[in-house]
């Protein structure tokens, strides 16, 4: 997959990409990351990249000229734009698997107010929110969305390892343990050293279940389809 991060702020994603499984991934040419500096496309001595928005208010916009030169350098009308805001849709896991089979991704990475409208008219195809709350740098959001969606790219992670992960199922996921067996007088619950597979499949079921129901039960409105999907649940010890 090929990567087009549009940036005021370089060095933000360079450190990203400079270690870790994203390292990797770019060492393994699973990754191309092209990073473009808007500023490059100024068209001013100053390198202005910003401005104040018509109709008043507070804050500054960035400016559409820079912007439409540094989509322009990546062939942006004919690729797959995306543009992080608080004012777009929800990215979720099912927008990350989507994603995750694109060739090519051009990123504009955000910042003060937003960008003027027209960028969004001419050359954006989604915009996505991480949550409901605002953040000052757009390259936090952008990489956020390049995160949930490189992973999940074959050779990134074992698929053994996504395949019970949060939200993989419409569930949280269960409590996870590992040594030492008893740490500050908690326990690692019996079942999971017991090596009856069947038991812990059923626990770990049952603390998803329970898990969702406290932290997000809207995203109980499924589980009839997800009970009929892995049999047994009912049997649990939820």
């Amino acid at each position: 997959m090929k990567l087009h991060i549009l940036t005021l702020f370089p060095g933000i994603i360079e450190g990203y990409f400079s270690s870790s499984i994203a390292a990797r991934a770019v060492k393994e040419k699973i990754l191309d990351v092209n990073i473009v500096n808007i500023r490059d496309f100024a068209e001013d001595k100053h390198r202005t990249c910003d401005d104040y928005p018509y109709g008043g208010g507070p804050g500054m916009i960035l400016k559409p000229e820079p912007l439409a030169g540094a989509l322009d350098s990546v062939q942006g009308m004919k690729k797959r734009v995306i543009y992080p805001t608080p004012s777009g849709r929800l990215f979720n896991q099912k927008e990350a698997s989507g994603l995750s089979v694109e060739e090519e991704i051009v990123f504009i990475c955000g910042r003060y107010e937003g960008v003027d409208q027209r960028i969004i008219d001419l050359y954006v195809d989604d915009e996505l929110s991480i949550g409901d709350y605002v953040i000052s740098s757009g390259e936090i959001a952008v990489l956020v969305i390049i995160d949930a969606i490189y992973r999940l790219i074959t050779g990134v992670i074992n698929s053994e390892s996504l395949k019970e992960e949060s939200f993989s199922l419409g569930l949280l996921e269960y409590p996870q343990y590992t040594r030492p067996h008893c740490f500050k007088d908690i326990s690692v619950p019996e079942v999971l050293v017991s090596g009856h597979h069947e038991n812990i499949q059923k626990w770990r079921i049952g603390k998803s279940l329970e898990k969702t129901k406290k932290n997000r039960p809207e995203l109980l409105s499924d589980l009839s389809n997800i009970m009929k999907e892995d049999g047994g649940i009912e049997d649990g010890p939820y």
